[in-house]
């Protein structure tokens, strides 16, 4: 059942400011774009010897949006933001664990 929880079984763009995941074991995780964007885990924004996060998240604005979500092959998706970054790649257990808790 553990495996479950990394294997997506709906990824909705319901509008431009948010991405939703019902995950297989019944669990569904809410992002907003700037949410995704501030986490994101490009050699951009992260530095890939020390793993530093390089991008400053308080730098995303709150009204960002995302203009196209790609899957990654069965593993990951990619967004397009509207600030024009596109290069990071979130994974199935990278999005689960950085999923917000719901309240």
């Amino acid at each position: 059942m553990n495996e479950l929880r990394h294997v997506p079984r709906v990824i909705k763009r319901s509008d431009p400011a948010r991405v939703e995941i019902e995950w297989a074991d019944g669990v569904t995780s809410s992002f907003t774009a700037a949410q995704l964007r501030s986490l994101c885990p490009c050699a951009r924004c992260v530095d890939e010897l020390t793993g530093v996060r390089v991008h400053d998240p308080a730098s995303v604005p709150v009204e960002l949006t995302q203009t196209e979500l790609r899957l990654v092959g069965n593993y990951a998706i990619s967004i397009v933001y509207s600030d024009g970054h596109h290069t990071g790649i979130y994974t199935w257990p990278f999005l689960r664990a950085h999923a917000p808790v719901a309240g």
